[in-house]
């Protein structure tokens, strides 16, 4: 619902319908007013129900299940806000009804917010038999594109309790608004709304059909003009349907805030020429992650008190709860789970392993790139607000955690998989977690998912080897359990009908997902048999990337990263032809990029702008990411910023995606706790959610109704019901904060401390031998009373014996553990160690002291 909730609507609304019920005989015109009035999609939104009303879609039809006992008509309501209506035009209000019991029933159109007036209604006596009602009228008020408009059924003033449903719910008439029409203003000259990083490149998007250069002028804070220069005309752009001109404005590099660029009478919104946003959404994106916990409570001194809400699915009245869930009826599996936990995937309840694999993959795929070629210290314990901030662990890895524990919880005794957990049926828009009176259900087990939870457990073993030994050895047996349960059942495909109460997220195709298990076990292990699943399948060696990205049903890409990031026995020359495939595609991205009137790294060639487009936009920017980490070139790193340009609000709807980044920002996401649309007792979406972005498909009524014909950049609007293109996501987010994490690592100066271990390594070698001597210096303020040092040894090479410690290796990984008599370092002391060893391989790139990344010297 639109404006208010149901339980705000008072008796003297629908009182006063039935006065102004007017039966005009002209036929009404044949613009549908009314969304998801044929319930196929099996979910009720945008319907909402009543106090003592509970709204079900059961074969195809909205079933109201009202409680008996009431005084009015209007004391059980059903209905829907935001329909528009124009003063004077005619309208049809026609549908099917049955009741289980017969009842009167009236439809109403009015006003959904004070002074509640009335337009038209009609009582009509409802029977267990379906019917065809209808009726005609004139509004006598006025609600365009949408506004406060709305139409309702009236169930109640009746003894006992009885189940109506409707069917093929229709309003059609009025005047119908041109479409593919935005109701989000834009303006002519387009900048990220955020900030541009100094020594970067910094370009802005000028709509105008001129043909000549135009001069543009950009002016600080206080108005004064600080720089200009000459447009580049660029011409017609077939994705926005805009005609544009290139603004570069990159020699202007002095930091501040509140500037603007103007080019005749238009202005920019303002921004800022700083690193500090970008550094700030590094930590926002990741922090959508504790808001989406489920079964546990989002506390006030984490999020604040708008957003702080009960733990939820845990079994508490009225949840029904994840402590004990059973599978579907229809599969009688014969076992229940506790499957508490996981993150909530997007807008609903639903909890889904395909979605929480790439999403947790990419989290910790983020510290594992930062760790062996960044700086990791971002991710410190300390450096999110979070209940773990100070648990010694690194605090992405904590939030990780949350999803990978709840991953493992969702594997069959027999080592597979459930797809998914969520409600036996759709829940409404807006629902808080903790008001879900649903019952939930397991999905069947699938080959996907068991191949989701095989690569992720055996990525987060590989991270948390040096950090919880017992933990890392239980993540590697359920995955190779996983792995080998996969393979056996190399065909059990998710059901493409499965989309009651959760989306289907059905995969016909899983060879991607056994490439990227098999990558992460042999990155892991080192054993051969995964090794040759690895090199003998068709993905091998980046043959799958492509300028279309990677998704959570297109895995393959992420395996090649892993390969390419993580040490291991691969020839040489098979990684570099892997980092040479990113560095190829990258250029791919560029070369379109410099053609678009809005450069983002997207191909829209094939399937338009898809739901989820943001995402794809920001999983792109990763390959050119780690372009630039593979090759060093500059113009890969430019190419990530200008990923977030567009999505920061570059765009044609000069709009930012993320919530509470810029002066235009999204704010009415599709999800039933961030409900302020519905419900202003609810909360706006926090800053760092990310917005799905255009989708030129318009898979949901309120975009059909609104953007109808819309280039393909401007399938969009800000709106609560508009879930093809404004709905949240795990997976999305996780590549924002991929993408931030990365970028705001390469503004400029780190502000998080630095290490505090040092560690220099020297290795003389000959053939199929080394010794290895290693210096470990204590560089922070606090004396060790012991250390351990982790790394991991490339190639074949084995450690053979060694001294001044105590050393152990299993499969690539090494740990050297202080004698009794050098464990005590104090702040500036070095401890020097050593080792022999056999095989071939190259230097060691990362070492961890007492589970702590060090620098490298």
């Amino acid at each position: 619902m639109r404006s208010l909730p149901p339980r705000l609507l008072a008796a003297t609304l629908l009182a006063t319908l039935t006065a102004a019920s007017v039966h005009a005989p002209a036929a009404a015109a044949d613009y549908e007013r009314v969304l998801n009035g044929t319930f196929e999609s099996g979910s009720a939104d945008p319907w909402w129900s009543g106090a003592g009303v509970t709204n079900r879609v059961t074969g195809g039809e909205l079933c109201a299940a009202v409680t008996g006992g009431t005084t009015n008509p209007w004391d059980a309501l059903i209905g829907q806000n935001g329909v528009p209506f124009e003063t004077g035009q005619s309208y049809t209000f026609s549908f099917d009804a049955r009741a289980t019991t017969a009842q009167p029933v009236t439809a109403a159109a009015g006003e959904s917010v004070s002074p509640y007036r009335g337009i038209a209604s009609q009582q009509f006596a409802v029977s267990p038999e379906k019917q065809r009602f209808s009726f005609t009228f004139t509004s006598t008020l006025d609600f365009p594109d949408a506004g406060n408009g709305q139409v309702a059924f009236q169930l109640g003033g009746q003894p006992s309790d009885n189940t109506i449903c409707v069917d093929n719910v229709s309003v059609v008439g009025g005047v119908k608004p041109p479409g593919g029409v935005n109701p989000n203003p834009a303006k002519k000259v387009q900048v990220d709304l955020v900030a541009y990083v100094p020594g970067l490149p910094k370009r802005a998007t000028l709509v105008s059909g001129a043909t000549t250069p135009q001069t543009w002028t950009l002016k600080n804070s206080a108005g004064v003009a600080v720089a200009s220069g000459q447009s580049t005309p660029k011409g017609a752009d077939a994705t926005s349907g805009d005609s544009t001109h290139l603004i570069d404005f990159s020699s202007f590099d002095t930091p501040g805030t509140g500037y603007t660029l103007s080019v005749g009478e238009d202005t920019s919104f303002p921004f800022d020429i700083s690193a500090d946003p970008v550094k700030r959404l590094r930590y926002d994106s990741l922090a959508f992650f504790y808001h989406q916990r489920s079964g546990t409570p989002i506390e006030a001194q984490y999020v604040g008190d708008e957003y702080a809400r009960p733990a939820a699915h845990l079994n508490v009245a009225p949840n029904q709860g994840d402590n004990n869930v059973p599978c579907r009826a229809d599969l009688a599996c014969g076992y229940t789970l506790d499957v508490r936990g996981g993150w909530y995937d997007a807008g609903d309840h639903g909890k889904y392993v395909v979605n929480g694999g790439i999403a947790t993959w990419q989290l910790l795929n983020a510290y594992e790139r930062a760790s062996r070629l960044g700086d990791a210290t971002a991710y410190r314990d300390g450096s999110m607000n979070i209940p773990e901030k100070a648990n010694g662990v690194p605090d992405l890895l904590d939030e990780a955690r949350w999803e990978v524990d709840f991953l493992l919880k969702m594997q069959a005794p027999d080592g597979m998989a459930h797809h998914k957990v969520h409600d036996a049926n759709w829940t409404a828009l807006p629902t808080r977690p903790e008001l879900d009176d649903q019952p939930r259900r397991l999905s069947a087990t699938s080959t996907a998912a068991t191949l989701n939870l095989a690569a992720v457990a055996a990525q987060a073993s590989r991270l948390w080897k040096s950090i919880d030994a017992t933990y890392s050895s239980t993540l590697l047996a359920a995955a190779r359990k996983a792995y080998a349960a996969a393979k056996a059942n190399p065909a059990k495909l998710a059901d493409p009908n499965d989309g009651t109460g959760g989306g289907a997220y059905s995969d016909d195709t899983v060879t991607d997902e056994f490439y990227w298990a098999a990558s992460e076990l042999y990155a892991t292990t080192g054993d051969a048999a995964y090794r040759t699943d690895v090199t003998g399948s068709s993905h091998y060696k980046a043959a799958s990337l492509n300028r279309g990205g990677f998704h959570w049903g297109g895995t393959a890409p992420l395996g090649d990263i892993t390969l390419a990031l993580a040490p291991n026995g691969l020839p040489a020359a098979d990684v570099s032809a892997i980092k040479s495939a990113f560095a190829s595609v990258a250029d791919q991205h560029l070369t379109a990029m410099a053609g678009m009137g809005y450069a983002a790294p997207y191909d829209n060639s094939t399937a338009g702008y898809v739901w989820g487009s943001n995402s794809t936009v920001l999983n792109n920017a990763q390959v050119l990411a780690l372009a630039f980490d593979f090759t060093g070139t500059a113009k890969y790193r430019d190419g990530v910023f200008e990923a977030l340009h567009y999505v920061l609000g570059r765009n044609p709807l000069s709009t930012s995606y993320v919530a509470g980044y810029g002066d235009q920002a999204m704010v009415n996401a599709h999800h039933r706790f961030w409900a302020h649309q519905n419900d202003p007792a609810l909360p706006i979406a926090p800053p760092g959610s990310l917005s799905g972005g255009p989708n030129s498909a318009l898979q949901d009524p309120v975009a059909q109704r609104l953007l109808t014909g819309c280039p393909q950049q401007k399938c969009w609007v800000d709106d609560i019901g508009a879930y093809s293109v404004n709905e949240v996501a795990i997976n999305w987010n996780s590549a924002l904060a991929w993408v931030s994490g990365w970028a705001a690592e390469k503004s400029g100066t780190p502000t998080t401390p630095k290490s505090d271990c040092e560690v220099n390594f020297s290795a003389g070698r000959w053939n199929d031998g080394l010794s290895a001597q290693v210096k470990i210096t204590n560089t922070g303020t606090a004396a060790w009373t012991s250390w351990k040092l982790g790394f991991a040894l490339p190639g074949t090479q084995r450690v053979t014996s060694g001294w001044s410690a105590t050393w152990s290796q299993t499969g690539r990984d090494v740990t050297a553990t202080s004698m009794s008599w050098n464990g005590e370092l104090k702040p500036g002391r070095t401890v020097q160690i050593g080792f022999n060893g056999s095989g071939s391989g190259a230097d060691p790139t990362v070492f961890t002291v007492n589970g702590k990344t060090c620098k490298t010297v």
